[in-house]
């Protein structure tokens, strides 16, 4: 297929696209968006013969998407996004009585931020959709870059100068352990004190280990790593069990520990790892964003 220069897709046919991007079946899109599977069908095609793209394989039950529907999907949504945006009014949008808001977080984050502030948000205003996109930390900015959510709750490590970040919560590094464990009694514990004690971190290259190698070889510590893992609440339960100590965020350690754990801030050098709203730069928050984020800074105070 070759892709006319001048074509530009319909509202229909995006919408055909997204619903049968996500239902599979022309079926179930048809049923969705009150209209004949014929209807479906052709604005599929019409989108295809404009894109000069295939986008679904058909099989005998389902329709599988293609790399070029991969890649069509984020566009397509963030204009469906954008024309609800727009057609809910500039009187409901204002009121917060109609709307969407979208924010990226890894499930760690999301797990400590979120639950409070989302009752609390959807309580006050019901007609408002929240989308939780929860995602890797390597994923994280990238997704606030491209416009595929409003906003981030995170630490950008490597932001560089396509975001605006405004601090959340302040935080630092520190070391999780039972309260029976030889480090528990310190009142103050350095990097160097770690040295030789087995320890649990997330795996290489993900989240907050490469801050955490950086401060260990910036004190001069060659930490003995014995357990990898990819969520935080993994390396609790593992230090609960006794399995060795852990190094992780010392905001969520205290939020989802056990009695029977202790959280020693880590220092010489001391790191802050503080979690930040995070914006594509340039682009303000929306009126729901603001809102959203005003819940998340009142569930944190209380």
């Amino acid at each position: 297929m070759n892709m006319d220069a001048r074509f530009i897709p319909s509202m229909r046919q995006l919408r055909a696209f997204a619903a049968v991007f996500h239902l599979r079946k022309v079926s179930a899109a048809a049923e969705q968006l009150s209209v004949t599977q014929s209807a479906v069908s052709l604005s599929l095609r019409q989108l295809e013969e404009g894109l000069g793209a295939r986008l679904f394989d058909r099989t005998t039950r389902t329709l599988q998407p293609t790399q070029a529907a991969l890649e069509a999907i984020v566009l397509a949504e963030r204009i469906l996004r954008d024309a609800e945006a727009l057609g809910a009014g500039t009187l409901e949008l204002s009121q917060l009585r109609r709307g969407r808001v979208s924010v990226a977080v890894t499930p760690t984050l999301a797990e400590l931020l979120l639950p409070a502030a989302v009752v609390r948000f959807r309580e006050r205003h019901p007609g408002i959709h929240v989308d939780i996109n929860d995602c890797a930390p390597d994923q994280f900015v990238s997704r606030v870059v491209g416009e595929q959510v409003d906003f981030g709750i995170g630490v950008p490590e490597q932001a560089g100068a396509d975001v605006d970040t405004d601090t959340l919560v302040r935080d630092h590094l520190a070391v999780v352990c039972p309260a029976g464990h030889a480090l528990a009694g310190r009142s103050r514990l350095r990097w160097a004190d770690l040295d030789g004690h087995p320890v649990i971190t997330v795996r290489p290259g993900y989240g907050v280990r490469p801050l955490i190698d950086a401060s260990a070889a910036r004190a001069g510590v060659r930490l003995r790593v014995v357990h990898e893992v990819t969520f935080l609440s993994t390396a609790l339960w593992m230090t609960r069990a006794g399995m060795a100590i852990a190094i992780m965020p010392a905001a969520y350690a205290r939020a989802a520990r056990p009695q029977e754990l202790a959280v020693l801030p880590l220092s010489a050098p001391r790191v802050s790892r503080d979690i930040c709203i995070v914006t594509k730069r340039g682009r303000a928050l929306s009126l729901t964003a603001q809102a959203l984020v005003r819940e998340v800074r009142a569930a944190l105070r209380a």
